[in-house]
């Protein structure tokens, strides 16, 4: 093997052979694959993406470079990146270095050359499942490298927000007058979320995923925000039950993504693991009550057990499946009939994304006036 050889290994003994893109070396997680066009730099440090191997459909990445605007999170979060046709150039004026050494400088494993058609086809038919990217010395024998990747931990029951969230709170203030405050558990947020908040007059307290309610009471909000994360959401018993309290108190609740399955979990919904998830800035779902469909930005591979429309009671007053992907029938939104909470499983939030689901944070501030 030459020596910017790089070897893709999944679980189930397929084998990808390219070149190192970014960091030489081993990386484990769960293959995954990105339908977004753009958006590379928002993808790759979104927290939610916490030990996973992600596969870009675009055959050529890294044409845009890396800025030092764009980052949703202090650090590239990814395991791994997999593309078909890295770019030779950057070309955009906001890029002050490439992609290329913003992975190595971050020390992120990639491979480059590959046939990602090939692979994207084979998770979809095969599923998301552990897979290992292997170069320089971290290369050997096939068996030994699929027993690297088949000992990993599963995705099925993994425990991430803690390893993502703040360890401390901080606050993001308002845009010109303040008109609310907002704790918003640190899930696996992404740095836009608060500033969309802050646009709208709030203050926001971020805070860790361990925060307790009475901490939370202590802060006197005007509501609370569940934030979007990685992980198995049928880990997370301690902000279900955080969850409830908080509709206990009769607080205004909004949740994205992993805050979705967490509000969805509080209001006795399960939750299961998805074949493949869904994953780009192009999903189209549709609001029951309107009709109205959002192209939205996903990033999930669990999803609430649920159908469109569907009412069901719980210990808060009726809630009902508020959104269903266009695609699938996937539950893409939960909340009360009355109102007082409501979450979604995409990310209005996403600024690779398109701007749709917007409306939802004014939702929410129009939620904050009437409480």
């Amino acid at each position: 093997m030459s020596g910017n050889t790089a070897v893709m290994v999944l679980e189930d003994g397929r084998v990808f052979r390219g070149t190192t893109f970014g960091a030489t070396g081993q990386t484990l997680g769960e293959a995954v694959f990105c339908t977004a066009m753009t958006g590379y730099q928002e993808t790759l440090t979104d927290p939610s993406y916490d030990r996973q191997i992600v596969v870009a459909t675009a055959p050529q990445i890294g044409n845009t470079g890396w800025n030092d605007e764009d980052d949703e999170s202090g650090r590239i979060w990814v395991a791994g990146y997999a593309v078909r046709d890295p770019s030779r150039t950057v070309s955009n004026w906001r890029a002050t270095r490439s992609l290329q050494s913003e992975l190595e400088n971050q020390n992120v494993v990639g491979i480059a050359g590959i046939d990602t058609r090939a692979l994207v086809r084979h998770l979809r038919t095969r599923g998301s499942m552990k897979a290992g990217i292997f170069s320089g010395a971290e290369l050997a024998e096939y068996e030994e490298l699929l027993a690297r990747v088949t000992g990993q931990p599963s995705m099925l029951g993994a425990d991430l927000a803690g390893e993502v969230s703040t360890d401390e709170m901080y606050t993001i203030e308002p845009e010109g007058e303040h008109r609310f405050t907002v704790v918003a558990v640190d899930l696996g947020i992404k740095s836009n979320t608060p500033r969309m908040f802050a646009q709208r007059g709030m203050r926001v307290h971020v805070v860790p995923s361990n925060v307790t309610l009475d901490q939370i009471k202590e802060l006197g909000p005007h509501g609370v925000f569940l934030s979007n994360g990685p992980g198995d959401p049928a880990t997370a018993d301690a902000q279900v039950a955080l969850t409830q309290g908080i509709l206990s108190e009769n607080l205004p609740l909004f949740g994205i993504c992993f805050g979705n399955q967490i509000l969805g979990r509080a209001l006795g919904r399960g939750t299961y693991k998805m074949k493949f998830g869904h994953r780009g800035i192009n999903v189209p779902v549709i609001e029951h009550h309107t009709g109205r469909i959002s192209i939205t930005a996903q990033n999930h591979g669990f999803a609430l057990e649920g159908e469109r429309g569907e009412v069901f009671d719980t210990p808060f007053g009726k809630a009902e499946v508020s959104h269903v992907c266009a695609n699938d029938g996937v539950v893409e939104g939960v909340q009360l009939v009355n109102g007082r909470a409501f979450s979604v499983q995409y990310h209005p939030e996403a600024a690779a994304g398109p701007h749709d689901a917007a409306y939802l944070f004014d939702r929410f501030a129009t939620l904050l006036e009437g409480a």
